[in-house]
């Protein structure tokens, strides 16, 4: 695959957690804070050129829609032990906005947002990092969806990749952190509960499919695009559906512009078309055939 300009491979990516075993709902837990909100950059010349390209990319297409989005700020992770062993996921969010995302991670100076650090939320503390989520969806007759990308949409024209979106803050009501801080609690089990509602609604929408057809979702891990350090959480999903019911679905799905074609492939060919995926959902791919040797290892 082509190098940016950047010298950084597009399909480059970092796994920052993987859960081979699959999350359900209730091992997954969310700290929502203003303390895992974005720093700004001490260099204020540096920190002014975000609006200045907001404003040059909404002169440029006004459809242009500043929205929040999840900030993500790292996680903590208890592997189970004692009297439970389970293990427990907790995600630290914070709130951030599409305009900060252009002006910081899609920024053509987007490294020099960075900050020398092998750890993850010091690398990316002056970056806009909206949590975006992915979905490995198996069918009946053991197929893995993927989508061939519309060559209108802004990142990775072309280029294949699972269903997937973001989670919503708007969904759950949440537009800042100006909130009763009794509600805490409350507000991170929705924020918590956003984060599986979300990727089943972004299925949904991409390919056609009903929610009746989909299986709870299992968190998987996260993985980190190297170019423009773009994280985005993984979960697997069965649904009750061949390939060919699938594809029929597919032709009248609510979002189907933002994909050209629906790909329902083996783990051979998945593994084929992975040198065609953005970073971040090629690492997908890497957590779920981590989740396949787990599940195979636990047989033998």
């Amino acid at each position: 695959m082509e190098k940016e300009a950047s010298g950084i491979d597009p399909s480059s990516f970092t796994l920052l957690v993987s859960c081979p075993s699959g999350l359900s709902p209730t091992q997954v837990s969310v700290a929502f804070s203003d303390s895992y909100d974005r720093i700004s950059h001490p260099d204020i010349n540096l920190e002014n050129s975000i609006s200045e390209i907001w404003e040059q990319r909404s002169q440029n297409n006004k459809s242009l829609f500043n929205g929040k989005k999840f900030r993500y700020g790292g996680y903590t992770l208890h592997n189970g032990g004692g009297s439970d062993p389970e293990p427990h996921l907790c995600l630290q969010l914070g709130l951030t906005d599409y305009r900060t995302f252009v002006g910081t991670n899609l920024s053509p100076s987007w490294e020099r947002f960075l900050v020398p650090s092998k750890d993850d939320p010091v690398l990316c503390q002056h970056t806009s990092s909206p949590l975006g989520n992915g979905a490995v969806v198996e069918t009946l007759d053991n197929k893995i969806i993927v989508l061939q990308r519309s060559n209108n949409v802004g990142e990775f024209p072309g280029h294949f990749v699972f269903p997937g979106g973001h989670p919503e803050p708007q969904e759950i009501g949440i537009a800042s952190h100006q909130y009763d801080k009794e509600l805490a609690d409350s507000i991170n089990r929705e924020v918590s509960r956003e984060m599986f509602d979300s990727i089943i609604r972004e299925v949904v929408e991409e390919i056609g499919v009903p929610p009746s057809s989909l299986s709870f979702p299992a968190f998987i891990g996260i993985s980190r695009r190297d170019l423009n350090v773009r994280p985005a959480a993984f979960f697997f999903i069965k649904c009750s559906l061949d390939s060919e019911e699938v594809q029929q679905f597919y032709s009248s799905a609510q979002d189907g512009y933002e994909s050209t074609q629906l790909y329902a492939v083996s783990m051979v060919d998945l593994q084929n078309m992975t040198s065609r995926m953005p970073g971040c959902h090629r690492g997908g791919f890497a957590l779920y055939k981590s989740m396949v040797d787990s599940n195979k290892n636990n047989i033998t």
